[in-house]
């Protein structure tokens, strides 16, 4: 059961790497390492699908949190080729995390992502 675990941990670690990728070379890198050629990833504000589009919302998503980190929020769950876990979006400068969701995550056998289906638990509120 072990070495099947590991694959779903390491799916997950190679995803938060592609998130907190910052710079354009080892975002694309990082991507490229985590999901198939035709991989997707979908929340309830994209859907999108190829390692361009993936790489082009994890930028905007910096753009909007500069100086913030995706973290992993308890332990990596899976079966079959299916993972789930949650994260955090926490600021680098103070520990708070204004940002929260759930990952569902389904591998290929080589153990790249195909598909993120993506819910978001805690979004920070507009301010008025």
């Amino acid at each position: 059961m072990s070495g099947n675990h590991d694959r779903y941990e390491t799916a997950a670690a190679r995803y938060l790497e592609a998130w907190n990728a910052g710079e354009p070379e080892a975002l694309a890198k990082a991507v490229a390492a985590a999901w198939t050629a035709d991989g997707s990833y979908t929340d309830p504000l994209v859907d999108v699908r190829g390692h361009e589009q993936i790489a082009a919302v994890m930028t905007a998503a910096h753009e909007q949190f500069p100086g913030f980190s995706f973290k992993l929020a308890g332990t990596v769950d899976g079966h079959h080729d299916t993972a789930r876990f949650g994260w955090e979006l926490v600021s680098d400068a103070d520990g708070s995390a204004p940002v929260a969701g759930f990952d569902v995550i389904t591998l290929d056998e080589d153990g790249r992502i195909r598909t993120v289906l993506g819910f978001l638990d805690r979004v920070p509120t507009a301010a008025a």
